[in-house]
């Protein structure tokens, strides 16, 4: 059974919510799934780019070869973006780009990201850059990727290379975006670039790419950056039956390693006990995978951090038991199979509660964002938090007049965003909202399937057409006040 399920209302606080003056309200998109020109100004291949040519991995067969075609159309992007109203843009740098095959810095390649940033200061919106958003080179992926220890210290070189060229500029740097999906989905599951089936190479990827994350934080922090930090994916998992040991166990493996697999190790300097655990067995090159763990690893993946960005789209109901009404996590995969990307806990399942579904199958669940606040904010370190990504894809369609009608998002985001204030009215710091996304784009393994963005695309064209949820979203961070809900809760 189903042990909670908060109808959206009982998170409002308020008909109307006022943020502060000073609330961040931005819009996020990730390079390759914006960029194209995938091998222009000495640009060399990413993973991604790899992946998209593995037959069955994405839907369509489609690439981010053109994409959105950011790169040739930024300056109008930017001018939609102040339009609409953004006061800050998160955006990713490509790593193939700036540093080709992680050789020498590529100037041509650079230069893109300082017009970019000159544009975006212009237009009066605040830089937000992240330096990872799943783009490795495959030249280090060739060497054994975020399995092998080189491409940390080959991150950190790339990392200074970016902020010598842009650290006049930016004020808020992001390390890495969701390394559980670059550790879990790309090297256990295989759902991701680079598409690797190895169960503990999950677990090696993961301790890397948080040690890339601590010595970048290091490294940055002694050339002046003092707004550092990186956005973890987090959830809030469920049991499916409260009274059942086997469920609660259940939902306490994937919340050790969803999400104390990363908070730990980041604010506590250290990984979870339970998590170490169930993962006991799991071996990477026949040794316990725990081996590539040195010492002082930790301390540095604990160096202080500035900001906590958490990206949160829905939690899970999680059962030990199989089933076979899962949602999300098992059930959102395209013509490729992926493995769980739970090493020690592949038996979990996550059933259905009957919630409203995203199209991407996704449950809607904002009372779950308001929990997940709480919890940051009760067990760990107070940061300012904030929510770098939420969004939600549906079916947008453009009608007989050319406009695209979206009320299901509007009723999301104002869903979500009242989960958020009640959060602050109760003492959680939050300090900003980013959509994702600024306009629909490549969205993964599942291609151009899905629509997250604010802004219809026609890939076709590349003609940009703001949604009815861009405008709203345009008018909420113009006065900083969600508006009394309609009847029809839209």
């Amino acid at each position: 059974m189903t042990t909670h399920t908060t109808p959206a209302s009982t998170v409002e606080s308020s008909p109307r919510a006022h943020f502060a003056h000073d609330f961040v309200w931005g819009m996020a998109t990730a390079s390759y799934q914006i960029e194209g020109a995938v091998a222009e100004d000495g640009r060399t291949p990413s993973i991604w780019d790899t992946f998209s040519r593995v037959p069955g991995a994405i839907l369509g067969g489609d690439t981010g070869e053109v994409a959105c075609d950011h790169y040739h159309r930024m300056p109008a992007d930017v001018e939609l973006l102040a339009d609409l109203g953004a006061t800050s843009y998160r955006f990713s740098v490509a790593w193939p780009r700036v540093r080709p095959d992680a050789g020498p810095v590529n100037a041509a390649g650079l230069a893109f990201y300082d017009r970019l940033v000159d544009e975006l200061l212009s237009h009066g919106i605040a830089p937000w850059l992240t330096l990872y958003h799943w783009d490795l080179p495959q030249v280090l992926e060739d060497a054994g990727g975020w399995t092998d220890r080189d491409t940390v210290h080959r991150f950190v070189e790339y990392a200074v290379s970016v902020h010598e060229a842009l650290g006049d500029r930016v004020p808020t740097w992001t390390t890495l975006n969701e390394p559980w999906c670059s550790a879990f989905l790309g090297y256990s599951a295989g759902h991701h670039a680079p598409g690797r089936q190895e169960g503990a190479a999950g677990l090696v990827a993961g301790h890397h790419l948080l040690l890339a994350h601590g010595l970048a934080t290091q490294e940055l922090r002694s050339r002046g950056a003092d707004r550092l930090g990186l956005s973890l994916n987090l959830t809030v998992p469920d049991p499916s039956d409260a009274g059942d040991p086997v469920d609660v166990d259940a939902a306490r493996r994937i919340d050790g390693m969803h999400n104390r697999f990363f908070l730990d190790p980041i604010f506590r300097g250290s990984y979870p006990v339970d998590v170490l655990e169930d993962t006991a067995d799991r071996t990477w090159q026949d040794r316990p995978w725990l081996d590539v763990v040195r010492d002082g690893d930790l301390d540095v993946i604990s160096t202080p951090i500035d900001v906590l960005g958490v990206n949160y789209y829905h939690g899970n109901e999680v059962s030990g038991h199989p089933r076979t009404d899962v949602v999300g996590v098992g059930a959102d995969h395209p013509d490729r199979v992926a493995l769980s990307p739970f090493p020690g806990s592949e038996h979990v399942t996550f059933p259905s509660r009957g919630l409203p579904l995203t199209a991407m199958g996704w449950e809607i669940q904002p009372e779950g964002l308001h929990r997940l606040l709480r919890r940051l904010h009760d067990d760990y370190p107070h940061l300012p938090i904030y929510l770098t990504e939420t969004g939600a894809a549906f079916d947008d369609r453009l009608d007989e007049h050319g406009r695209v009608h979206d009320p299901d998002r509007i009723a999301f985001l104002d869903s979500y965003l009242r989960a958020v204030h009640r959060a602050i009215e109760e003492g959680v710091d939050v300090r900003g909202f980013f959509q994702w996304s600024f306009y629909d784009n490549f969205e993964w393994a599942f291609g151009y399937a899905k629509r997250f963005g604010l802004v219809h695309v026609d890939y076709a064209t590349q003609r940009r057409t703001p949604k009815s949820s861009a405008h709203w979203y345009a008018e909420l961070a113009r006065t900083g006040s969600l508006p009394i809900p309609s009847p029809a809760g839209g």
